[in-house]
């Protein structure tokens, strides 16, 4: 059977050279080798771990290799992440196995004469590590710190600091380089909590209910493949976060409504939105990307949903819903930095440029689906991110220039506090 760690490395290798996002190249490693669920495991979490804590694996080379970690090959640059994370990370390994498979990966590599090389930075390491010291060596900037620390970008640190104060931002970093939680929202249409609990005790798979949430659970522990837990392709459940069911839980649809979700694609929501409405009445899903729609196509086939209709296109340029629907949702793109422990590639690849560009959209879409409201209707604007420049500031312009809305209830979940993804929701009403 193959090497976990040699695996884990090649699909490092993959997103490095070819810029592939980390779910889609570790699902398509894991897919192309035969490992078992525990080194499936090993490797889900070195490869995501690795791309989370990059920052602070540089800093490590740079430390211990006495090199800048851009001026390594960039192969032995892997594998020296692959040596650090586990020493570092991974309590459960033991050193010679960190250690003695990262040096017989540099010499299967072709890195043979640097194997001592690597051998000798991570032996380093450990020796340090044992003198009762922490390796790491950091500056005394708060910003650089916890930059450093934890692994994320001076800016966001900036961004966290001026919203949350030092330990609040420094329990939220922590909070991001965990594992994320796998929540499912429950088919009302087609069973209850209590039975979807009842089929996994059965399978000897722990769950916990979601707090203030009627329709939601969260596995504990192991689980394995989601399409091949109990109940998945009878359509008893779907994935979806406790934050992101709140969304639809806000927008609080009525059965015989009209209802259009703007940016629709994957369609968690949407068809959220369908269940709650006791699958009648009509719903828009609306997205500009034709594949992206086909993964709702799939979900509503597999939860036998009816009330659901696509419509390809941009909704900035969609007249012909103006002054149809009882309620809109715009789950708008975002920089997503509320989901950084889920999407990891987000802190390296999102950048100040970047969010200039996406509030730009951001308020394109506001200020043209807004139209579709009838009088008296609800509009529900949504993001996964904790960036101000987004949310609070995106609601207050569009405020200051439509008076024909007032704003019901706005609501920002902090990931820490809540052990949910980020996010943030503003319902307001057309008068």
């Amino acid at each position: 059977m193959i090497n976990a760690r040699y695996v884990a490395f090649l699909i490092l290798k993959d997103i490095s050279l070819k810029s592939s996002y980390t779910d889609i190249a570790l699902h398509r490693g894991l897919q192309k080798f035969r490992l078992s669920p525990q080194d499936r495991s090993l490797v889900t979490e070195l490869v995501y771990g690795i791309i989370r804590r990059r920052r602070t694996l540089d800093n490590l080379i740079k430390q211990f290799g006495k090199k800048e970690p851009h001026k390594q090959p960039a192969g032995l640059r892997l594998i020296l992440y692959l040596g650090f994370y586990q020493l570092r990370y991974m309590g459960g390994i033991p050193v010679s196995a960190a250690v003695n498979t990262c040096v017989d990966l540099a010499k299967q590599e072709n890195y043979g004469k640097l194997s001592g090389v690597v051998n000798g930075i991570l032996r380093q390491y450990v020796r340090v590590k044992e003198s009762g010291c922490d390796p790491l060596e950091l500056p005394k900037d708060n910003i650089a710190n916890l930059g450093i620390l934890h692994s994320f970008p001076d800016w966001i640190i900036e961004m966290f600091l001026r919203q949350f104060g030092l330990s609040q931002t420094e329990e939220l970093c922590l909070w991001f380089n965990q594992t994320p939680n796998l929540d499912i929202r429950i088919n009302t249409l087609k069973t209850t909590r209590e039975e979807v609990e009842k089929i996994f005790a059965d399978g000897d798979i722990k769950t916990e209910k979601l707090s203030d949430n009627e329709l939601g659970l969260r596995l504990i522990g192991s689980y394995g493949a989601v399409t091949q837990l109990p109940g998945y392709y009878e359509g008893l459940w779907t994935v979806q976060d406790a934050g992101a069911q709140g969304i639809s839980y806000l927008l609080d649809p009525k059965s015989g409504e009209t209802i259009a979700d703007a940016c629709a694609a994957p369609g968690g929501k949407t068809t959220h939105i369908a269940e709650l409405m006791k699958d009648q009445g009509q719903i828009w899903a609306i997205d500009r990307t034709e594949s992206r729609l086909k993964r709702l196509e799939e979900n509503i086939k597999r939860l036998e949903i009816n009330s659901i209709n696509m419509q390809v296109g941009d909704c900035r340029f969609l007249d012909k819903f103006n002054g149809t629907c009882d309620r809109i949702l715009l789950d708008v793109p975002c920089s997503g930095l509320g989901t950084l422990h889920r999407h990891p590639d987000i802190r390296w690849q999102m950048n100040k440029e970047k969010i200039n560009e996406i509030r730009q959209l951001q308020k394109e879409i506001l200020d043209s689906t807004h139209r579709w409201l009838k009088p008296k209707g609800i509009l529900v604007y949504s993001t996964c991110t904790l960036n101000p420049e987004e949310n609070e500031e995106i609601i207050r312009e569009f405020l200051d220039n439509h008076f024909e809305y007032c704003q019901i209830q706005v609501t920002t979940i902090v990931p820490h506090q809540h052990n949910q993804d980020g996010f943030f929701m503003a319902k307001l009403l057309k008068q």
